[in-house]
């Protein structure tokens, strides 16, 4: 049973290396230094996952002035994140979390309920994390309107 504890504001973010769109392998640690924008999300090419996908991309000048890297996480494989980044321009990388262990060690996998039916799956989130490594702030659900908003707003207030 996955642990129902989130990773919360002030903890370390956990390590992680995760195979990218491109085939290229991301790491965590190698980003120190700088802020990231983790965000988890169901599925590639579905409408939340894409407007959320779009929003981040549209700001994607902003968010480099401040000097965040944004990187989109999903239970999807390098080949269909490829598709997905292919159709809408995504110009930031989308990480294969196949096994869900990097959702797991974050809190976004969990059980969901629909329409009565319980399965396990990720939470749509976002955790940004501080140049020192540690979460600053975590959205546990994520609203996808506004959402690119929130979390430009909390990168200017970590500076």
């Amino acid at each position: 049973m996955p642990d129902e504890t989130w990773i919360e504001e002030g903890q370390a973010a956990p390590a992680f290396t995760l195979t990218a769109d491109d085939g290229s392998k991301v790491r965590l640690a190698d980003l120190r230094g700088a802020p990231v924008v983790l965000y988890f999300y169901p599925k590639d090419d579905t409408p939340g996952c894409t407007k959320e996908a779009c929003a981040f991309r549209d700001r994607s000048k902003e968010l480099a002035k401040l000097g965040a890297k944004v990187l989109g996480v999903s239970p999807d494989d390098a080949a269909s994140h490829a598709k997905f980044r292919d159709k809408y321009t995504l110009n930031f990388p989308l990480l294969a979390d196949l096994d869900h262990k990097v959702a797991e060690k974050y809190g976004a996998w969990r059980e969901k309920n629909m329409y009565g039916k319980k399965s396990m799956g990720i939470q749509r989130s976002t955790f940004l994390i501080g140049a020192n490594g540690k979460v600053a702030k975590v959205w546990k659900k994520v609203s996808v309107d506004g959402h690119d908003e929130q979390v430009i707003a909390a990168l200017k207030a970590l500076e």
